[in-house]
C-alpha cells in the first residue's frame, strides 16, 4: 500500500491553484487566534520555538512507526502555527530581523523532521523508491530556499515556483495522511509528483535570478 509507481501529472496540475490560494485562506483562519495570543503576551518567537519542537518530534515519533494518518494530522496542526506567529508579529508590530531568521531556521528544521521522519520508514521496510524520492524532496526543497535566500542576498528576486514551502507540506502531509488511512498509492503519487513540482521550482528560480543578473548587461549594450 506504501510503494508503488507514481504519476506526478495530477499533482503538480493544482500546485499553481494552492499557491494562489493557500496561503491567504489559511492566514485568515488563523487570525482570531494570533490576536489572541498578542493580547496574552505571548511572543511570536515563543511560537515559531513550540511549532517547529511539536512538528519535529511528531515526525521523528509517528512516521517512523508507521502512524501515518495521525503524525500528518498533528503536524499540520503545529505546522499552522508557521501561520500564526507572522500573523502576530504584523499585527502586533513585533516583526524583527532575528525573528525573521529564526522562524526561516525553524522551517527547515520542521521540514528535514517531517522528510526525515519519512525517509526512515522506507529505509525499515526496504522501499528503495520511496526512500529516494523522500530524500529528493528534501534536497530540493532545501535547494528551493537556499536559492531564494541567495537571491536577496546579491539584491535579486526568487520568490517564484510552484512549490513553495506551504504547497510542499500540504502535498506530502495530505498524500500521506490519506495513505494512513488505507488509500493505496497516494502517498507515492504525492511524494513523486512533488520530486517533480521542486525541481521545476527549482529550474524557475534558476531562471529568474539569471534574467535578472543578465538585465544590465542588455540595458547597457542597448
Amino acid at each position: 500500500m506504501r510503494s508503488g509507481r507514481a504519476g506526478a501529472r495530477g499533482v503538480v496540475i493544482v500546485l499553481p491553484v494552492l499557491n494562489i490560494h493557500a496561503r491567504g485562506f489559511f492566514t485568515k483562519g488563523v487570525a482570531p487566534l494570533a490576536l489572541a495570543l498578542n493580547r496574552a503576551g505571548v511572543t511570536p518567537n515563543a511560537i515559531t520555538i513550540f511549532g517547529t519542537l511539536g512538528a519535529v518530534v511528531t515526525a521523528l515519533i509517528c512516521f517512523p512507526t508507521g502512524f501515518f494518518f495521525t503524525g500528518a494530522l498533528l503536524i499540520w496542526g503545529f505546522v499552522m502555527l508557521d501561520l500564526v506567529d507572522g500573523v502576530m508579529a504584523r499585527a502586533g508590530g513585533l516583526a524583527t530581523p532575528f525573528g525573521g531568521v529564526l522562524d526561516s531556521t525553524c522551517d527547515r528544521v520542521a521540514d528535514a523532521a517531517v522528510f526525515g521522519g519519512l525517509a526512515w520508514y522506507f529505509a525499515q521496510h526496504g522501499q528503495k523508491g520511496m526512500l529516494l524520492a523522500t530524500l529528493l524532496c528534501l534536497v530540493l526543497g532545501s535547494l528551493t530556499s537556499y536559492i531564494r535566500s541567495r537571491a536577496e542576498a546579491a539584491g535579486f528576486t526568487a520568490s517564484v515556483g510552484i512549490a513553495e514551502r506551504a504547497e510542499r507540506l500540504i502535498i506530502v502531509l495530505t498524500g500521506t495522511g490519506l495513505d494512513g488511512l488505507g488509500l493505496p498509492y497516494i502517498q507515492a503519487y504525492a511524494i513523486w509528483g512533488l520530486v517533480a513540482a521542486s525541481t521545476i521550482t527549482v529550474a524557475q528560480r534558476m531562471t529568474t535570478v539569471y534574467r535578472q543578473a543578465k538585465a544590465p548587461t542588455e540595458t547597457v549594450s542597448g
